[in-house]
C-alpha cells in the first residue's frame, strides 16, 4: 500500500514535469520561469528549494545520532526568512528590473564586473554539485528502504538506488527546467506542510509523549543524558559554527535568492517572510518529532537501531505510521527531492552555459540543447561526489550550504548595501570563500580549527577579506542603473 501511494504521487509529479516541458521554449522560461510567478508559488518554491532530503531524511537522522545540538542548524529559520527578504530580496528584484538577470552570478557581475561574476559561477557550480549529491544520496537511501533493495543487492544496493534516483531527476529536470520545479513545489510544498505536522503529531504520540520519550532516551546508555542537553553530543564551537553559517550564510544561497527573479510583482515581498519562514518552521517539526521518536523507540525496544542514521526517518515512516500517511510522506519526500534537484541543476546549468562564457567574454548560445546537456553533466558529477564522499545526508548538505555561504554571502549582503565595496574586494572575497570551504572540508581536523565547521572558518575569512581589500583599494564608480538601485 505504501509503495503504491508513493508511486502514484510520483507519477503525478512527473506529469507536471511533462506539462512544464511544453511551456518551456526559451532560456528565460528554462531559468527563471519567464519571471511571471505569483507570491504563493514563489514562496513555496523558495521554501522547498532549501529543504527536502536535507531536512526530511538527513535532519532526523543527524538528530538521532548527535542529539539536540543538531537543532542549531535549523534554529536560525526563526529569523532568516525575514533577513533574506529584507536584505537580499528587494535589491535583487529591483536589480532584475533594470538588468536582464537570470542567475545570482548575473547580479554579482552587475555589481562587481565580469571577473567576480565568473568566480561566483564557479562557486555556484561547486555548491550545486554538492547539494545535488545530497538529493541523489537521499533518493538512494529512500529507495533502499521502501523497496528493500539492500537485502537483495548487498553492497551494490545504494549505488544502484542512487542511479535510479538520478535517472528520474534528470528526466524530470532536463524536460521542464525551472517551471517543472516551481509548479511541483506548489503541490508538494503544501503536502510537505501537512505531512510534517501529521508525522510530528504521530511521532510524539507513538514515542510516548514528551515525558516518555525524554525519560526513555536519558535512561538508555546508548544515548544518555547528554543527548538531550542543549548542545547534545556536539562540541560548543561546532554548534556555534553551525548557527553562524546557517544564520548569516542563508543570505548567500542562490537556489533561494534565484526565486526572487521569478516574482511577477515585487510588492509581494512584504508577505514573503510569512510564507517562507512559516512554511520552513512547520516543515522542521519532522526533524524534531522523528529525531526524538526514533531513539525513544529504540530505547524501549520497539525499534531496531537503524544501520545508518540516514535510514531513521524512512524506517519510522514505514514501520510506525499508518500506510496512507507513510505513503504520502514518502511520496512527498520523493517529489521534494525531484523539485529541489531541479532547482539545483537549473542554477548549475546556468552557471555552466551562461555565466562562465559571459565572464570569459564569449557569446551565450541560444536554445535549450546546451542547458539540457549541462544538466546531465552536473547530475553525473553530483552522483560521483555523493558516492565517493560517502557521508551522512546532513553533513553533505552542510558542506554544500557552506560553499554558497562562504563564497556569496559577504559579496552580496554587504555589496548590495555599501557602495564602497570594490570589484577587487568582491572578487577576492568570493575566491577566498570558495577555495577555503572546499579545501578545509577535505582537510580532516586541522589542529587550529578543532571543532569548528570548515564553512564557518571560510565564511569568517571571506568577510575579513572583503572588508580588508575594500579599505586597501580605491572606490570605483558604479554603473548608473546599479547605483540607482543601491540608493533605493
Amino acid at each position: 500500500m505504501t509503495a503504491v501511494v508513493a508511486l502514484v504521487y510520483l507519477a503525478g509529479m512527473i506529469g507536471i514535469g511533462v506539462w512544464a516541458a511544453r511551456r518551456t521554449r526559451t532560456q528565460e522560461d528554462y531559468f527563471v520561469a519567464g519571471g511571471r510567478l505569483g507570491l504563493w508559488v514563489t514562496g513555496l518554491a523558495a521554501m522547498s528549494a532549501g529543504f527536502s532530503g536535507f531536512v526530511f531524511l538527513g535532519g532526523p537522522g543527524y538528530f538521532s545520532q548527535v542529539g539536540s545540538g543538531s537543532l542549531f542548524i535549523v534554529i536560525p529559520v526563526g529569523f532568516t526568512a525575514g533577513l533574506i527578504c529584507r536584505v537580499m530580496g528587494r535589491r535583487l528584484r529591483l536589480l532584475a528590473a533594470v538588468r536582464k538577470l537570470y542567475t545570482v552570478p548575473d547580479a554579482v557581475a552587475a555589481r562587481y564586473g565580469r571577473t567576480a561574476g565568473g568566480l561566483a559561477a564557479v562557486a555556484v557550480l561547486a555548491g550545486t554539485i554538492g547539494y545535488l549529491g545530497v538529493q541523489i544520496l537521499a533518493a538512494g537511501r529512500l529507495i533502499e528502504i521502501v523497496f528493500g533493495t539492500r537485502q537483495l543487492l548487498g553492497e551494490w544496493s545504494l549505488p544502484l538506488a542512487m542511479i535510479a534516483g538520478l535517472v528520474v531527476v534528470l528526466i524530470y529536470s532536463v524536460a521542464g527546467g525551472i517551471l517543472a520545479g516551481v509548479y511541483t513545489d506548489l503541490v508538494q510544498g503544501g503536502l510537505m506542510l501537512l505531512v510534517a505536522v501529521a508525522v510530528f503529531a504521530w511521532a510524539v504520540t507513538d514515542g510516548g509523549g514528551w515525558a516518555g520519550m525524554t525519560a526513555g532516551i536519558a535512561a538508555d546508555p546508548r544515548y544518555g543524558e547528554g543527548f538531550l542537553d542543549p548542545l547534545g553530543r556536539l562540541p560548543s564551537f561546532q554548534v556555534l559554527g553551525f548557527f553562524f553559517v546557517f544564520g548569516i550564510g542563508a543570505l548567500g544561497q542562490p537556489h533561494v535568492l534565484h526565486k526572487f527573479y521569478m516574482l511577477r510583482d515585487p510588492r509581494g515581498l512584504r508577505w514573503m517572510p510569512f510564507i517562507l519562514g512559516g512554511g520552513q518552521s512547520l516543515c522542521l517539526l519532522i526533524w524534531i518529532g522523528v529525531g526524538l521518536a526514533v531513539p525513544a523507540l529504540v530505547a524501549k525496544g520497539r525499534m531496531i537501531l537503524p544501520e545508518s542514521p540516514d535510514d531513521a526517518a524512512a524506517a519510522f515512516l514505514l514501520h510506525h505510521t499508518p500506510d496512507l500517511l507513510a505513503g504520502l510522506a514518502l511520496a512527498g519526500v520523493l517529489a521534494a527531492l525531484m523539485s529541489t534537484s531541479d532547482s539545483f541543476v537549473n542554477i548549475g546549468a546556468a552557471a555552466l552555459v551562461r555565466d562562465l562564457p559571459r565572464a570569459l567574454g564569449r557569446p551565450v548560445r541560444p536554445g535549450l540543447g546546451l542547458p539540457r546537456l549541462a544538466t546531465v553533466a552536473i547530475g553525473l558529477a553530483a552522483f560521483l561526489l555523493a558516492w565517493w564522499k560517502d557521508d551522512l545526508i546532513a553533513l553533505l548538505g552542510s558542506f554544500a550550504f557552506g560553499i554558497f555561504a562562504a563564497a556569496l554571502t559577504p559579496a552580496l549582503a554587504v555589496g548590495l548595501h555599501w557602495k564602497r565595496v570594490t570589484p577587487t574586494a568582491g572578487a577576492a572575497s568570493i575566491a577566498t570563500g570558495t577555495v577555503l570551504s572546499i579545501a578545509l572540508e577535505f582537510w580532516d581536523n586541522p589542529p587550529w580549527a578543532e571543532g569548528l565547521p570548515p564553512s564557518a572558518v571560510a565564511l569568517a575569512a571571506s568577510f575579513v577579506v572583503l572588508f580588508a581589500v575594500t579599505l586597501m583599494t580605491r572606490p570605483v564608480p558604479l554603473p548608473a542603473d546599479v547605483d540607482a538601485v543601491l540608493d533605493l
